[in-house]
């Protein structure tokens, strides 16, 4: 049986699937360690907040003029939050003027999703 090959991070902008699902296949080390920030960034409730926020935005993407009033937390952060988002992987910004603009990298939430995927019934 041959040994599944790992996941770079040039992977990540990927839209196959990095690996099968974990229900169909133990994950080896280097996946984990690479998916593990993103998944570690999601994990506090602020941040995911933001993600679904930043990732169901009409257009694509979002001001952060726009996603900061939502929250009962200071604007930095906010900023912090989405730094964590972005050092992740999760997102990519752009400054315009004096706003930044969010918008999620999907091939990053694909591969998070496809490792998730449960077996079919």
């Amino acid at each position: 049986m041959s040994k599944p090959a790992s996941l770079t991070l040039l992977d990540l902008a990927d839209e196959t699937p990095c690996c099968p699902p974990m229900a169909q296949q133990s994950v080896d080390a280097a996946t984990a360690g690479v998916l593990a920030p993103a998944f570690k960034a999601l994990g506090d409730p602020v941040r995911l907040q933001l993600m679904s926020m930043i990732a169901a935005a009409p257009g694509g993407e979002i001001c952060v003029c726009d996603l900061t009033p939502a929250f009962d937390v200071t604007g930095s952060t906010i900023s912090h939050h989405l730094k964590t988002l972005r050092e992740a992987g999760l997102v990519d910004a752009e400054r315009r003027a004096s706003w930044v603009y969010y918008r999620a990298r999907p091939g990053l939430m694909g591969q998070l999703a496809a490792l998730l995927t449960p077996n079919a019934a």
